[in-house]
C-alpha cells in the first residue's frame, strides 16, 4: 500500500487554482461590459445574456475556494519538520523489513522453480529417449503379448 505523494498533489491543485484563475480572468473580460477609451468604444460580444457574470463570478469563487481548502488541508497533513527525521527512520525500517519480507518469498519462489524446471527437464528428458527408441524401432514398453 503506497502513500499518496502529498507535495505532488499540491502541485496538482496548484496549477489547478492556476487554470481557475485564467478562466474566470477570461470569462469576466469576455462578459465585462464595453468600456469607453478616449472615446472609442468597443462591443464585445453583444449576444451575450444581460448579466451572466454574476453567475460566473459565483462559480469561479466556489471553484477557487473548494481547490484552495484542498491545498490547505494537504498542506497541514505534510509532517512537521520535528517529526521527519522520525518518520523517515519508522518508514525505512518498515521498508526494510518488507524488503526483507519480499526477498524471502522471492528466494522460496526461485526454490520452487527450480525443483519445477528440474521435473520439466526430466520430463522432456524422458520423451526424448522415448522418440529416439520409437524411431529405431524398439517399443517404449514391452506389449503385454511380448512378456
Amino acid at each position: 500500500q503506497r502513500t499518496t505523494n502529498i507535495p505532488a498533489v499540491i502541485q496538482i491543485h496548484t496549477i489547478q487554482l492556476a487554470d481557475q484563475f485564467c478562466n474566470a480572468i477570461g470569462v469576466l473580460q469576455q462578459c465585462a461590459p464595453p468600456a469607453s477609451f478616449s472615446n472609442i468604444q468597443t462591443a464585445i460580444n453583444k449576444d451575450q445574456p444581460a448579466n451572466p457574470t454574476e453567475e460566473y463570478a459565483q462559480l469561479f469563487a466556489a471553484l477557487i475556494a473548494r481547490t484552495a481548502k484542498d491545498v490547505d488541508v494537504l498542506i497541514d497533513s505534510l509532517p512537521s519538520e520535528e517529526s521527519t527525521a522520525v518518520l523517515q527512520a519508522a518508514s525505512l525500517r518498515q521498508l526494510e523489513e518488507e524488503n526483507h519480507d519480499a526477498a524471502a518469498r522471492l528466494e522460496e519462489v526461485v526454490y520452487r522453480g527450480d525443483v519445477l524446471l528440474e521435473k520439466i527437464q526430466s520430463a522432456l528428458a524422458d520423451i526424448a529417449q522415448s522418440q529416439l527408441r520409437t524411431r529405431n524401432g524398439a517399443p517404449s514398453q514391452p506389449s503385454p503379448t511380448e512378456s
